[in-house]
């Protein structure tokens, strides 16, 4: 019985277009014939019934994947899932619940697409919670209703952030992972010999995803271990250090310091050197 459901398509056609036209051949069905090939399937396992109820189906499985095309994915392959989707919801579908398998099938054909689509769209997942697959599937129709607007402003992002109950930041993120694009990694055929494909760049070590994590790390580690050499020192010579190399805009002079503490330029460098000496020492490893 499974494997008669696995073939439910029109006999074998050249393209996607001939295949749409052949699907949209089959006539839907009214709801008595639905019933009756419905009960068929279910009371007395009749193969032939479900596939008459898939094959009435297929030209919803091309109406609702043709809305997903704007992720670059071929119509083809979303039809396939749909397709897939169809099934399951044939082989569910209960008709004493009073329900058109057309709506029933909805929910499985979309489920099935969605699941696609985040699978295959990006190798990088883009969407693993609940709430980012809600602002994946639903970011770009509301984006569209910003007219001219290719990047949403903060209060713009805020509105979708709201309406979707996820975080500003969060659509940021989305927003700006939607608007990248792929690229083959090896350049085209028809490259010349002196074009470089991405492939040429990217053995760059800096860029590894290892090495920013260990880069990252020792980053904090530096930080953290910085702050633990700052806190030996006393206060005055913590305020040396901090003003000539830890400011973030122009460093102070010796005599800036020198006149803020009424000492003399002299000084002031006497007690930097003693301060970095034994911050050194706080930062060699034990």
């Amino acid at each position: 019985m499974t494997h008669a459901l696995a073939l439910p398509v029109p006999l074998a056609v050249g393209n996607i277009d001939a295949y749409i036209q052949v699907a949209n051949r089959y006539p839907m069905l009214s709801e008595a014939e639905e019933i009756g090939l419905a009960e068929r399937f279910h009371n007395d396992g009749d193969v032939e019934a479900a596939r008459q109820l898939v094959l009435s189906h297929l030209r919803l499985v091309i109406s609702i994947a043709r809305g997903y095309l704007g992720y670059g994915l071929p119509h083809a392959d979303l039809i396939q899932e749909g397709n897939i989707g169809l099934m399951k919801a044939v082989k569910r579908f209960d008709p004493s619940r009073g329900v058109r398998l057309v709506s029933f099938a909805m929910h499985w054909i979309k489920a099935e697409i969605h699941e696609y689509i985040l699978k295959n769209w990006r190798l990088v997942k883009v969407a693993t919670t609940k709430a980012q697959r809600k602002l994946f599937f639903n970011l770009r129709g509301l984006k569209a209703g910003y007219e001219g607007v290719d990047t949403l402003n903060g209060t713009q992002a805020a509105e979708v952030a709201a309406r979707l109950g996820v975080k500003q930041e969060e659509v940021v993120e989305m927003e700006t992972r939607l608007s990248g694009r792929d690229m083959a990694l090896d350049g085209s055929p028809d490259d010349s010999d002196d074009a470089f494909a991405p492939i040429d760049y990217l053995a760059d070590s800096r860029y590894e995803p290892t090495r920013i994590i260990e880069d990252k790390a020792q980053h904090r580690l530096h930080n953290e271990g910085l702050h633990e050499a700052l806190e030996t020192l006393d206060p005055r010579s913590r305020r040396i250090i901090e003003a000539r190399w830890l400011h973030d805009g122009e460093s102070a002079t010796l005599h800036d310091l020198a006149a803020e503490f009424s000492v003399s330029a002299e000084r002031i460098r006497q007690i930097e050197v003693k301060a970095l000496q034994k911050m050194r020492g706080a930062l060699l490893p034990a």
